[in-house]
C-alpha cells in the first residue's frame, strides 16, 4: 500500500524524513470544497480573476493565496497559475481599453457604479495616470478601485496598444506574484511543520468564505453610510440655477480632472476649475460668507461628496454636492461656458461674482 494511504498517525511516525508525503496524506482529508478547488483549480482561478477584473466587486487575492498555498504541495503548478492569472487580466484588460478608447469617460463611470470603491475610484485613476503615464499599470492592480477602471483610461488617453500590452502584462505578473508568492511561503511553512496542517485544512474553507464575506459587508455598509450622509447635503441643479439667476452669492467649484474636459470642454458658468487635491491647498481662500457648491462626473456625485466633507471639516460649512454633477446639469440643458485653457487650476478669486 503507498505511503499517502496509511493513516496519518501511523505514516508521520514512519516518514519523519518526507514532511511532504505526510503533507499529501493530510491532503485526502481536507474540506471537500478546497478538494473542488484543486480538481477545477486553474478554470475557477481563470473566472474568478476575469470577474474581478470585468468589473464585478469580489476579491481575487484570497483565492490567489489559496493557489500559492496548495502549489508548495505540487496540488497546483506555479509557473501555470501565474500564466493562467496574467491571461484572465490581459482578457479583461484588452476589453475595457478598447471601449475606453471608443466611448471614453462614460465606461470609467460605468464601470465606477460597478465597484465597492466608487466614492475614489475615478479621481485616483486618473490622477495616478497624469503623474505617472503608462508606469501607472505596474502598480494599479493593488489600489482597491483602481484596477478596473485603469484600463479605460489608458485607452481614454490614447496609449499605444504595445506599450500598454507591456505595462498591464507587467502589473499583472507583479500582482499575481505578490500574492501567490505569499501563499507558497505559507505553504513551505506548513511542509516543513506539517503537525499544523491537520487544523488549517479543516479550517481554510471556513476562513475563506468568512473572509470574503466580511470583506464584502464591510465595504457595502461603508459605501452605504457614505452616500447617505451625501445625500443629506446635495444641491439641485434647478435649486443651483435659480441662485444663480438670481444674483444670490454662491461659489460654484468643478472638480473635474482635465481627462473629464476631453468630450465636452464646456462648464457650468462661473465655476472655478479646482481638482481635489488644488482645492485642499486653497482650502484658506475659499469664501465663508456664501454657499459652495462642488460638483464633478462621479457616479452619485462621489467625489463633491468627499470633497465637501472635507472642507467642513476644514471648517467650511456652507458646502454641497451638486445632485448629478455634470452630466445632470447638461441633460437639463441649463447653460454651460465654455472652458478656456488658462482657466483650468487657476487661483481661487477672493470673490467671486454672481453669474445670472
Amino acid at each position: 500500500m503507498p505511503v499517502f494511504q496509511m493513516p496519518r498517525r501511523r505514516a508521520s511516525v514512519l516518514l519523519p524524513s518526507l514532511p511532504l508525503a505526510h503533507l499529501n496524506d493530510i491532503l485526502l482529508t481536507m474540506p471537500v470544497a478546497l478538494d473542488f478547488f484543486v480538481k477545477y483549480g486553474y478554470l475557477i482561478l481563470f473566472l474568478w480573476v476575469l470577474a474581478e477584473q470585468l468589473g464585478v466587486p469580489v476579491p481575487s487575492a484570497p483565492l490567489l493565496i489559496t493557489t500559492g498555498t496548495l502549489t508548495a504541495t505540487h496540488r497546483l503548478h506555479l509557473v501555470l497559475s501565474l500564466g493562467v492569472v496574467v491571461a484572465a487580466c490581459l482578457f479583461s484588460d484588452v476589453l475595457w481599453y478598447s471601449m475606453g478608447k471608443r466611448f471614453g469617460g462614460a465606461v470609467v463611470r460605468l464601470l465606477c457604479r460597478l465597484s465597492m470603491e466608487s466614492n475614489t475610484c475615478v479621481k485616483k485613476t486618473e490622477s495616478y495616470f497624469s503623474r505617472n503615464g503608462a508606469r501607472a499599470l505596474l502598480l494599479a492592480k493593488f489600489v482597491p478601485g483602481l484596477s478596473t477602471v485603469a484600463a479605460p483610461i489608458a485607452g481614454q488617453t490614447g496609449m499605444a496598444m504595445r506599450s500598454f500590452l507591456l505595462y498591464d502584462a507587467a502589473g499583472s505578473l507583479l500582482w499575481a506574484l505578490t500574492f501567490i508568492l505569499g501563499g507558497r511561503f505559507f505553504g513551505d511553512f506548513l511542509k516543513h511543520h506539517s503537525s499544523v496542517f491537520p487544523s488549517v485544512s479543516h479550517t481554510a474553507g471556513v476562513l475563506f468564505v468568512l473572509l470574503l464575506v466580511g470583506f464584502l459587508i464591510y465595504r457595502f455598509f461603508r459605501q452605504r453610510a457614505f452616500l447617505k450622509e451625501m445625500r443629506a447635503a446635495r444641491v439641485d441643479p434647478a435649486e443651483l440655477k435659480e441662485m444663480l439667476e438670481q444674483n444670490q452669492q454662491v461659489y460654484v467649484v468643478d472638480l473635474r480632472h482635465p481627462l473629464d474636459y476631453l468630450p465636452d470642454p464646456r462648464t457650468i458658468p462661473g465655476a472655478v476649475m479646482l481638482t481635489p487635491d488644488k482645492l485642499v491647498q486653497k482650502t484658506a481662500d475659499i469664501p465663508r460668507d456664501r454657499d459652495v457648491v462642488l460638483f464633478c462626473t462621479c457616479p452619485s456625485e462621489a467625489t463633491a461628496a468627499r470633497m465637501a466633507l472635507t472642507l467642513r471639516k476644514a471648517g467650511i460649512y456652507r458646502v454641497r454636492p451638486l445632485r448629478g454633477g455634470f452630466d445632470e446639469w447638461k441633460r437639463l440643458g441649463y447653460p454651460l461656458q465654455q472652458i478656456h485653457p488658462a482657466e483650468r487650476d487657476g487661483p481661487v478669486p477672493q470673490q467671486q461674482g454672481i453669474i445670472s
